[in-house]
């Protein structure tokens, strides 16, 4: 699965703007959707008006690792993976038997819409399995993305279209994080912590497939006051960067 978007709507990390080696490179939207789309005739495209898009292919799928993709309401999902507790969610967001996993998801991502402010971690905490996925809120403009810790799970099945279009401007989703448009990276297991991106410099320049998401713990994110009765939010103390 694979997803393109400019960058107001994504956002991305700060460290990702550096003058990295590769970066004459870099191809157009026009051209990356050119490049996934040749020999791959069971893709499944979304296209939106400024050129942006998201594609899901099914191939070399494992059974044991499906591929998903539903839309609802002018919410685009792709899902890879798979949940342990598919029966316990359906009935908790009041869907069928039939519901996908991505389906699920998008249900998760209406809470968290909804119920604002409400932390992303808890929602993905929610999802127990190995999985990745990719959401799009067209109406707010919006992005949502996920990966939890399984070496095997990408937000790309083909490395070699990301090489191809993005130069050497192409590190990793970091596994157990999530992101959103609005907030950037965030670790499930720290959210009140920040994500930063530690570059080594080579000596040919930077090259951003070094690069390296990690927790700070020494470094507190801007947070919101929690909700739920999985944690104790009253024994936490909140400071922010520079403090």
């Amino acid at each position: 699965m694979l997803a393109v978007f400019e960058n107001k709507i994504a956002n991305p990390p700060e460290e990702l703007s550096l003058p990295f080696k590769g970066s004459r490179n870099l191809k157009t939207k026009e051209e990356v959707a050119a490049l996934i789309g040749s020999g791959q005739a069971d893709l499944t495209r979304y296209m939106f008006c400024n050129g942006d898009f998201m594609a899901l292919s099914h191939q070399d799928e494992h059974a044991t690792c499906p591929r998903s993709s539903v839309v609802k309401d002018d919410i685009f999902c792709i899902f890879n993976g798979y949940l342990h507790n598919t029966c316990d969610l359906r009935r908790r967001y009041g869907l069928s038997r039939q519901a996908t996993e991505a389906m699920i998801v998008v249900e998760a991502y209406k809470v968290l819409r909804d119920r604002a402010p409400y932390p992303a971690d808890q929602v993905i905490k929610e999802l127990d399995g190995k999985f990745s996925f990719i959401l799009f809120d067209a109406k707010a403009t919006k992005l949502f993305l996920a990966r939890v810790i399984n070496p095997f799970l990408l937000l790309l099945q083909d490395p070699e279209i990301v090489r191809k279009s993005c130069g050497d401007r192409y590190p990793p989703f970091p596994p157990g994080c999530l992101f959103k448009s609005e907030e950037g990276l965030i670790s499930f297991d720290h959210p009140l912590n920040k994500v930063r991106g530690i570059v080594r410099e080579e000596d040919e320049g930077y090259n951003s497939s070094a690069v390296i998401f990690q927790v700070d713990l020494l470094t507190r994110r801007y947070s919101i006051p929690r909700r739920g009765s999985d944690a104790n939010w009253a024994s936490v103390s909140v400071t922010t960067e520079g403090d």
